[in-house]
């Protein structure tokens, strides 16, 4: 018997942690279900709500059908499409088609979004499960008691009924709410709508719609649509593992490679071949010099989705080009990982290597860090203040990053780092080699366009033009050389020969025109 209190205290504590775990996942599961998150997707603002059902539903609205897919877990999510800037229904059902062809930056927005309140409910859960065990353990064993005598009498029941009642008020179980319209259509899978006719990739064959009358018109389109995703997933898809056997120089024991991309421009099929060449090269960390969208604004956070998400487990800096107007841009791939770069206030950081590193973002596009509230700053004065910081640094800065590399002319012809880089031209040039006015010697080079951009905007099936990445190597905290590899408009890959970077007496770097080797079957595509 003087065990008794102690296994009474046990047994206390294993019901009262039964009990907290069941009101805790109850909870939880009524506020995750309830609750939704505002993204944005595929160019839309849309409305995700997670589910029960094991599908990823895709509400289109009113013109296009609906659509369906398993989800592959017991966790499904429901996305509600919002407003897209798109001027035309064309246009729109194209960039689907680019888009689903790369789904890795969506997917990862939506299974971010999901998690997220997947998070906060269960933290909402576990402490409002709390909350009856403390009040069960406030009343006490005493009070508890006199409390079911007071529920027995007729006071207690007057009590009980009020209460009862209240909740029925709340919840207006009498109210019969209209079935919803799109409840009476049924889904029906994606070949049976289109036709046989119409062939579909295997990624697809799951897929169902749903829609009311639709017309032969909308039917053309997605008809289009699907051929269009088959394009350019293919054609990326091939490029990629043509990337993936690529022979490019590999770093030593005491090296680091960086892989350097810019002016994607909304191009996501780029986003695999780049990382594929990365892998290649043996990268651990990425540059990205800007120029990621075509415009800055929001309906493009999917291109900023993919990049992450190809690059997201290695060391990521980046700074904002002159397309990629605002803050909006920075700020976005701040908040997933990349440190966004702003020497304008002397910030240096440690890059990859242990090479000195510093950029800064176009002065044409989202401001100037502290110098933003000086206005009517040229380019040419913003290379000045940027040579300033650069100079005035405790160690010699061994990178300098930034979307156009004149930005960095002042910098290496005071003689201040070893390399500046950058994008901008869509056309690379370089290493060029620079003797600085205090004898050193620096480097400026400018990579070509990583999304094959011919314009400001890069999506489509197949690149434009020339699509260029740069492999940059790094040796006892410096860079020491650079590699570029670019891959035509025809599928081959030309590599170029590895450039070393020299800081004494053994001559300069000269980049001749087209040299290296090419790789790879030629494919042919339309736009």
């Amino acid at each position: 018997m003087p065990r008794l209190p102690g296994r009474r205290r046990v047994l206390t504590t294993t019901v009262a942690v039964v009990v907290w775990a069941v009101l805790a996942v109850a909870i939880g599961l009524a506020f995750f279900l309830g609750e939704s998150r505002s993204i944005s997707l595929a160019s839309h603002d849309a409305e995700v709500r997670p589910t029960l059902d094991g599908t990823v539903v895709v509400r289109t609205g009113p013109v296009l059908p609906d659509l369906r897919l398993d989800a592959g877990s017991p966790i499904g999510v429901d996305v509600q499409l919002g407003k897209t800037e798109a001027t035309t229904l064309d246009e729109l059902v194209q960039r689907y088609a680019y888009i689903g062809s790369q789904p890795e930056g969506p997917r990862a927005g939506v299974t971010g979004a999901v998690g997220s309140m997947a998070r906060d409910a269960a933290v909402r859960g576990a402490v409002l499960a709390l909350v009856p065990l403390l009040l069960w353990a406030a009343v006490g064993r005493e009070r508890r008691r006199a409390l079911l005598h007071s529920a027995r009498s007729w006071r207690g029941a007057v009590a009980v009924v009020l209460v009862g009642g209240l909740v029925v008020v709340l919840l207006e179980p009498w109210q019969d709410d209209d079935r919803p319209v799109d409840a009476a259509r049924e889904w029906v899978p994606l070949g049976e709508w289109l036709g046989a006719a119409v062939p579909l990739p295997d990624e697809v064959a799951g897929l169902e719609v749903r829609g009311d009358v639709t017309t032969s018109q909308t039917k053309r389109l997605i008809e289009s649509a699907v051929g269009t995703y088959t394009q350019s997933k293919e054609w990326y898809a091939a490029a990629a593992e043509d990337a993936a056997e690529l022979d490019l120089r590999r770093p030593a024991e005491d090296e680091t490679v960086v892989l350097l991309v810019s002016d994607r421009h909304d191009n996501i099929g780029m986003d695999a071949v780049a990382r594929a060449i990365g892998d290649a090269g043996g990268a651990t960390a990425v540059f990205d010099a800007g120029d990621d969208t075509s415009t800055g604004k929001p309906w493009e956070a999917f291109s900023l989705d993919s990049v992450t998400a190809a690059f997201e487990d290695l060391d990521r800096f980046g700074v904002a080009g002159n397309h990629d107007n605002g803050t909006f841009v920075r700020d976005y791939l701040a908040d997933r990982g990349w440190r966004m770069l702003d020497s304008s206030e002397g910030d240096v950081v440690e890059g990859p290597g242990d090479a000195p590193l510093m950029g800064l973002d176009d002065p044409r596009s989202s401001g100037l860090g502290a110098w933003r509230d000086e206005s009517g700053l040229s380019f040419a004065e913003v290379g000045e203040r940027l040579a300033d910081v650069v100079c005035d640094a405790d160690d010699r800065v061994a990178t300098v990053l930034v979307h156009d590399a004149n930005l960095g002319r002042e910098v290496l012809d005071r003689g201040c780092a070893d390399l500046v880089v950058g994008g901008h031209t869509h056309v690379a040039s370089g290493p060029e080699q620079v003797v600085g006015e205090n004898g050193e010697i620096g480097y400026r080079f400018t990579t070509g366009t990583t999304g094959g951009a011919a314009y400001a905007i890069a999506i489509g099936s197949k690149i434009r033009r020339t699509a260029s990445v740069t492999l940059i190597t790094y040796r006892d905290g410096r860079p020491v050389g650079l590699q570029e590899v670019d891959l035509q408009t025809n599928g081959v890959f030309v590599v170029r020969d590895y450039a070393e970077l020299t800081y004494g007496d053994e001559g300069r770097v000269e980049a001749g025109p087209a040299r290296g080797s090419a790789r790879g079957t030629a494919r042919g595509s339309t736009q």
